[in-house]
């Protein structure tokens, strides 16, 4: 008798994944495909909305296999994005990326002054930055007014799968949260006057929750993807809020770490907390509410010097920065290679490497990388209990955390223990445990049950304190300078 599963889909900055999972939680196999987002000019960074759709495809039927049966689908993605269509839901560009697209500073500065900046994070949770959905259709809508023309339908990556697969036209809470400033946290619902101003033209889609029912798969998308027509989607929400799910990090008082392409961080609590430097948004499920941080960079600094360093993989790297030791000999380093997103807030920040002499080798650079993670971490959490925020678990996730190094690294630089889930592969799983619970009775902690506890080590915590307290300095230090660079590099 076949087996019934469930398969989970996101995507990513860098690759789509996939997953089959039964209704046990048992991960049954899972799938990969890899892609570069397009950079057509500084700042950034674009997607084809056909190649989230051409891997969802051949995930799907990859992932299937006999013995199994699907019964449900769950969908996620990066996030928040930017994918404009006509009527006829044809893209009529390529999808603008989430904070690591820094190109709408411009539209920031004008809604801002438009709207007000205290109004704008009392009514959305948020200020207003590039990591915000709305700047980047006003960015459209004043630099391409021939294609806004056409302009209809909003969606991001989890939201096209959903209408390409089901028909469907929604999109999350969670996700609207992120498209400030057309969101009315409070209301929990779009706010018509600003939505008019800031993406005229634009019928926003209906809200459900990330766990609810976009519809049912459909003739048409049973025959290009395998699947069985007639079993449900999940509407699908951001990639990091389906990564906390799938380890459970949604209780009050949960700090999540998704270690990936980039760190995100997200704080559950009580009632809506705002900060002018992280992200008030309203959770993944209802009746929750986040804090949220997130750096431009962590996976991809260490992705960046593995190509540096040719014939060198990450295990190779990881065993030379083991070797390095703590403070990798006298080695710091920024990791705004992409701009910094919280709490730093600026686009035009740059990567910095400070104390290089010529005895430094590969794994001191890349012990520097994962320890600028840890600080980046460490100065973001301290901006959450800063904001009010109550951090009594944290629970990490995501690639990164394979290994040991880099999770117990960041233990010792922040010296918070980090709980490890049995699986921690991420999104895919999360959108799977949500495809689950749309058929079946299913329980995280019988799914996922913790693996183990990554403790800080006292013998490190305090060379990391003295570590910290110099890269608190490093920014304030270089900004002048690297934001000339910036220009140059702009020009």
């Amino acid at each position: 008798m076949p087996r019934n599963a469930v398969i989970g889909v996101d995507i990513g900055t860098s690759s789509s994944k996939g997953v089959l999972v039964g209704l046990d939680g048992t991960l049954i196999r899972s799938a990969v495909r890899e892609h570069t987002p397009d950079r057509p000019g500084p700042g950034r960074f674009e997607m084809d909305a056909s190649v989230w759709w051409r891997e969802f495809t051949e995930l799907a039927r990859e992932l299937t296999t006999a013995g199994t049966t699907v019964v449900a689908v769950g969908v996620s993605g990066m996030g928040p994005c930017v994918l404009l269509t006509d009527e006829h839901d044809t893209p009529l560009r390529p999808a603008v990326l989430y904070g690591v697209d820094t190109r709408s500073v411009a539209q920031i500065d004008r809604i801002e002054k438009r709207f007000g900046a205290d109004e704008i994070i009392r009514r959305t949770g948020s200020a207003l930055t590039t990591q915000a959905a709305g700047p980047k259709i006003a960015w459209i809508a004043e630099e391409e007014p021939e294609l806004y023309a056409r302009a209809r339908r909003l969606y991001m990556p989890s939201s096209w799968l959903a209408r390409k697969l089901t028909g469907a036209y929604v999109l999350d809470h969670h996700s609207a949260s992120q498209c400030t400033p057309l969101y009315d946290t409070h209301a929990g619902d779009w706010y018509a006057p600003w939505a008019a101003e800031v993406a005229p033209g634009i019928d926003l889609p209906p809200l459900r929750w990330s766990g609810e029912a976009a519809g049912m798969i459909t003739a048409e998308a049973a025959r290009e993807t395998g699947l069985p027509a007639g079993i449900p989607v999940t509407t699908g929400t951001i990639d990091a809020w389906a990564e906390a799910l799938s380890v459970g990090a949604q209780h009050t008082g949960d700090l999540m770490l998704m270690y990936g392409t980039t760190m995100f961080l997200i704080h559950t609590v009580p009632e809506p907390l705002t900060s002018p430097s992280l992200w008030g948004t309203v959770g993944a499920l209802p009746g929750t509410r986040n804090l949220a941080g997130g750096m431009a960079t962590s996976g991809a600094v260490t992705n960046w010097l593995r190509d540096l360093f040719a014939g060198a993989d990450h295990t190779e790297l990881t065993r030379l920065a083991t070797e390095s030791g703590p403070g990798a000999n006298g080695l710091l380093m920024l990791p705004y290679f992409s701009g910094e997103r919280t709490p730093v807030m600026d686009p035009d920040a740059r990567g910095v490497i400070a104390g290089l002499t010529l005895s430094h080798t590969r794994g001191d650079l890349y012990r520097a990388a994962l320890e600028a993670t840890g600080f980046g971490v460490r100065h973001n959490i301290e901006g959450i209990e800063a904001a009010g925020g109550d951090i009594r678990r944290v629970v990490a996730v995501g690639g990164g955390t394979q290994g040991a190094l880099w999770t117990q690294i960041v233990s010792d630089i922040t010296g918070r223990p980090q709980e490890l889930r049995t699986v921690t592969i991420g999104a895919s799983y999360g959108g799977a445990l949500l495809a689950a619970q749309l058929v079946a009775d299913v329980s995280l902690d019988d799914w996922n049950p913790v693996r183990e506890t990554v403790t800080p080590r006292p013998d490190h915590t305090g060379r990391y304190d003295e570590l910290y307290a110099l890269y608190r300095r490093l920014y304030p230090d270089t900004v002048a300078t690297v934001h000339a660079l910036a220009a140059l590099q702009d020009r």
